[in-house]
């Protein structure tokens, strides 16, 4: 992979507005799914969710007059990206769930920046760790602890199959942060179209033999809604933000989605279900905070000037 400057790949005021709306579209799947999973099996919902959207990418691109991308590397890569970022995580965590408490399945899920910022350092030349990093993405990882619950991670040492399971799919999606720097060349929505079009191929043989959805009742209209909704906003739209971000920002700094992604969550159950706020849940957001502030670099930053202003009036 090529390098790029460190300036191109710093989170600047676009990047971190394009992070939280990534982060709200995702987030917002957890509501179209609770809605569309009465209606569809697990493994069918995925696929309804992966296909359709990217029949909606490329309609999109044809219409603005951009053709479908050729060359067998290419379409392979594609392919390669759809397992790591959707089949197989998708797949391992739906595995796990079955054994192990949605909440240590979420904790456990959040160790992507780490796993990250290990696989960046070793397999790019541009997003090396740094202690600054490092200690940011600890703060992070221990924010969404305190959100979900400390004692969530009493399931710890059970079920360690499905704990590994999730860990292995937090390892895929750093990989597949990684491995996306190499479409850069595309526009956002074409390696978008392309890594969902991957995922769909990998994903209907599964589901037709897993769930053989011709077998079900009709979904209800409000199933068939959430999961346009699911499909159109929360994977379309959400991947054309992902790859816009990986372009400018890096892999370590777009996937500290998984941080924001409770927090959006929570805020959009506040607002639109009127759930309540817990103290907790204040505490993990601010910690988390600090630990993007500290990734971020500008933190440090600010340390430093303030140390040397401190100085400079002592002398």
């Amino acid at each position: 992979m090529g390098a790029q400057s460190s300036i191109t790949l710093r989170m600047g005021p676009v990047q971190w507005g394009l992070l939280i709306t990534l982060s709200l579209l995702w987030g917002g799947s957890f509501f179209f799914a609770e809605v569309a999973l009465p209606g569809f099996p697990p493994l069918t919902l995925v696929v309804g969710r992966v296909g359709l959207a990217a029949v909606a990418l490329w309609f999109v691109l044809l219409l603005s007059g951009q053709g479908f991308p050729r060359g067998f590397r290419l379409w392979g890569a594609f392919l390669v990206m759809g397992a790591l970022n959707n089949a197989l995580p998708f797949s391992l965590i739906f595995w796990g769930q079955t054994q192990i408490a949605s909440g240590l399945a979420a904790i456990l899920n959040a160790t992507t920046p780490i796993f990250t910022v290990i696989l960046a350092h070793f397999l790019t030349a541009d997003e090396r760790m740094t202690p600054g990093k490092l200690a940011g993405v600890i703060a992070g990882f221990i924010g969404i602890i305190i959100m979900i619950g400390p004692e969530t991670l009493g399931g710890l040492g059970k079920a360690v199959l499905a704990q590994f399971a999730v860990l292995a799919a937090a390892i895929s999606y750093g990989f597949a942060g990684i491995f996306g720097r190499r479409f850069k060349a595309l526009t956002p929505a074409t390696a978008a179209a392309g890594q969902l079009s991957g995922s769909t191929l990998f994903m209907l043989p599964i589901a037709l033999l897993h769930d053989r959805p011709w077998a079900l009742p009709a979904p209800p209209t409000e199933c068939w809604l959430a999961l346009f909704g699911l499909a159109f906003l929360s994977t379309a739209l959400a991947y054309v933000v992902y790859f816009r971000i990986l372009r400018t920002s890096g892999a370590t700094n777009l996937l500290l989605v998984t941080f924001l992604i409770p927090i959006s969550a929570i805020l959009l159950g506040v607002g639109i279900l009127g759930e309540n706020i817990e103290p907790t849940q204040i505490a993990g957001m601010a910690m988390i905070a600090l630990g993007l502030a500290a990734i971020d670099g500008r933190l440090y930053s600010w340390l430093r000037r303030s140390g040397n202003r401190q100085t400079a009036e002592n002398l």
